[in-house]
């Protein structure tokens, strides 16, 4: 309950806002103190709506709150579903001084957050995350944006939000594909810079897959607390940041690949990861039980352990050409020096890549160590 909600802080000088975390917090929080004016837009969809819209509302007490109900999907994740919500914003005069929030997943919040970014230049807007892998990750460092038919996230804005509030009670309604999706982004944080952390993790895996609330509350804690690390140190992806993307490369890929939605962003990043560790060991940079206890950790949330079917190298090198970390055309990923130590390289040995992609790309059979 309130009592035990635990609080950290993305500290960004004057863009610095809380990410206040825990158990029953939906409906019983009082977010005003966030809100500049009046008028509140809610933007949520079809699935949440019902489940937690009620809830969101009695967050606002006294404010006039509209709503946005959009789409549910990551196909939806463009121009002409980021339009309905201008057209809300527009139908309901909402002015310069409106807060808009974000009730949902990864989607919603990147979505909510860009139409923040862009209307009359800039309005402030508030997370509220009902997804493990938005809480853990989309929600938090500021990153909003849509997708394009050729590449994802490839269109957006650095737009932080006034404060994030997780309520861990609203995974309960997740299935467990979604569960083991957010897993992805919370194994993440111990791969690229927290062993200890990672430990933790091997040890507490089952419980976090059974959604047991103090592990999931420690989780969530400590991957926000990393990524806002990161993120104060460097807000715009100028360098240390682009090491939160371990594995987004190839996921990115395989969305794209698979189609927007068919693989949840999760298990296309779960499974890039394992793609990275297998490169770094090729590459001479981890040791084969280091590959192995990566990859082992990944397949025990419950992840998939291939590329999608019918995906080739030649899909993959076309797909990651399109990639926000390239520079001047030459291919940059982020792979592992060790555990808990990522780098970010563009010297990547084109024939141990393609002996990686081979691996994942296999029809039958399993690379799980």
């Amino acid at each position: 309950m309130l009592d035990s909600a635990r609080e950290l802080t993305v500290d960004l000088g004057e863009r610095t806002y809380p990410i206040i975390i825990g158990q029953g917090l939906l409906g019983s929080y009082d977010l005003t103190p966030f809100v500049q004016g009046n008028q509140v837009m809610i933007v949520t969809n079809e699935t949440v709506a019902p489940l937690y819209l009620e809830s969101a509302k009695a967050c606002f007490p006294g404010k006039n709150v509209d709503v946005a109900v959009l789409p549910d999907g990551e196909k939806y994740k463009d121009w002409q579903t980021l339009n309905q919500i201008f057209d809300h914003l527009l139908e309901q005069r909402h002015s310069r001084k409106t807060t808009l929030v974000a009730l949902g997943g990864g989607v919603v919040g990147d979505m909510t957050g860009f139409a923040a970014a862009s209307y009359q230049r800039g309005v402030p807007f508030i997370q509220i995350p009902t997804t493990l892998l938005s809480q853990v990750d989309s929600s938090v460092g500021g990153k909003t944006g849509i997708n394009h038919p050729l590449g994802k996230n490839m269109i957006g804005a650095f737009h932080q939000p006034e404060v994030v509030l997780i309520d861990t009670e609203s995974l309960r309604t997740l299935p467990p594909r979604e569960v083991s999706a957010g897993l992805a982004e919370v194994i993440k944080y111990g791969l690229i810079r927290d062993t200890e952390f990672l430990g933790w993790l091997e040890k507490e895996v089952t419980a976090l897959v059974d959604l047991e609330t103090t592990a999931l509350v420690e989780a969530i804690y400590r991957s926000c607390a990393c990524k806002a690390d990161v993120v104060a140190l460097d807000e715009r992806e100028g360098g240390l940041r682009a090491i939160l993307n371990l594995g987004h490369t190839f996921g990115h890929a395989m969305e794209t690949f698979a189609g927007y939605g068919n693989w949840l962003h999760g298990e296309a990043v779960g499974t890039g990861m394992m793609m990275a560790a297998d490169l770094s060991l090729r590459q001479g940079m981890i040791s084969e039980q280091d590959r192995a206890r990566a990859i082992r950790l990944i397949a025990q949330a419950s992840l998939p352990g291939r590329a999608p079917e019918g995906m080739t190298p030649d899909d993959f090198h076309r797909l990651m050409a399109v990639d926000k970390k390239n520079v001047d055309g030459a291919l940059r990923l982020v792979l592992l020096r060790a555990l808990g130590d990522a780098v970010v390289t563009d010297e990547v040995d084109v024939v141990k890549l393609d002996e990686t992609l081979r691996t994942f790309c296999v029809v039958s059979g399993d690379v799980h160590a």
